[in-house]
């Protein structure tokens, strides 16, 4: 889980990044989201898709783990780069300690074997980036969340990783992606990947002919970041898929961390609690 854990910091932040975390104590400081909202996922079952992350764990920036009651998962294979080898079934442990929740083996976008309101949270760390038809994803997920059901989305803000060079998705870029019924096949950004990727903060990428070969097959990899986001974009994109933020902060080294609930907002609802953010594009 450790190398795992490297891995995952090498890949978005580069060798700087493994440093600068090496020598602080930002894993161990909580996300502000979560001391003012961690007592809503208490007793909660969730389903994660993809981890197990060390955001999640009682070490994390996000020690949701420990609140819920039991945490299933869901994996797009039985082989990935992060996690080696997944088996389906009663084998996804977030603790020793604790039973184990069931592995699935499916796509973010089709939840088939999940039914309708079957959990009461759902985390992704790191994940959405990886998905080539985001607001797709988000509709299924929302479709197995109970009517309260919450939805933790911590994504990778461009300024620090190895998307710093791409531009912002726009969200109608999404929503076009949304009604073209975009597959995880999809190579529409294989160029400016190609073109702008900072393989300096990608250490995990190789060679370049290593990076672009891996790319061409990204259908088997799923490495790349199909879209780069800001803080606007998560937001705005949560709206758009039917949620509610309850939470928005940026915090370092790269992460976009959004905590919302399953529902359009209504005309008595608070505003979302909000943190400055660290990141320059965030104030521009």
């Amino acid at each position: 889980m450790l190398l795992n854990q490297i891995l995952s910091v090498a890949r978005t932040e580069g060798i700087g990044g493994l440093l600068h975390r090496a020598g602080s104590r930002l894993v161990r400081a909580r996300a502000g989201s979560f001391k003012a909202l961690h007592q809503r996922f208490d007793g909660r079952r969730a389903l994660e898709i993809g981890g197990p992350s060390a955001c999640f764990r009682a070490q994390g920036y996000f020690p949701v783990y420990p609140r819920l009651a039991g945490v299933d998962n869901c994996n797009f294979a039985s082989t990935t780069l992060w996690e080696g080898t997944i088996k389906a079934g009663a084998s996804f442990h977030t603790d020793p300690a604790r039973p184990p929740g069931r592995q699935f083996i499916a796509e973010a976008t089709d939840l088939a074997a999940v039914p309708t309101g079957a959990y009461e949270v759902i985390l992704s760390s790191h994940t959405i980036e990886h998905t080539a038809n985001p607001l797709k994803a988000l509709a299924e997920w929302r479709r197995v969340l109970t009517e309260d059901g919450l939805l933790v989305l911590i994504a990778p803000h461009k300024d620090r990783t190895f998307d710093h060079r791409r531009p912002v998705t726009r969200l109608d870029h999404l929503i076009a992606d949304f009604e073209a019924g975009t597959g995880e096949d999809d190579r529409t950004h294989l160029p400016e990947i190609l073109a702008h990727h900072d393989l300096s903060r990608d250490p995990g990428g190789g060679t370049r002919e290593d990076f672009v070969r891996r790319s061409q097959d990204n259908l088997a990899h799923r490495a790349l970041h199909h879209h780069v986001f800001d803080t606007g974009l998560a937001e705005a994109m949560l709206r758009q898929a039917g949620f509610r933020p309850l939470a928005v902060e940026a915090r370092r080294p790269y992460n976009i961390v959004v905590v919302a609930q399953k529902g359009e907002p209504g005309p008595g609802d608070p505003p979302p609690l909000r943190f400055a953010s660290p990141f320059p594009s965030d104030r521009g």
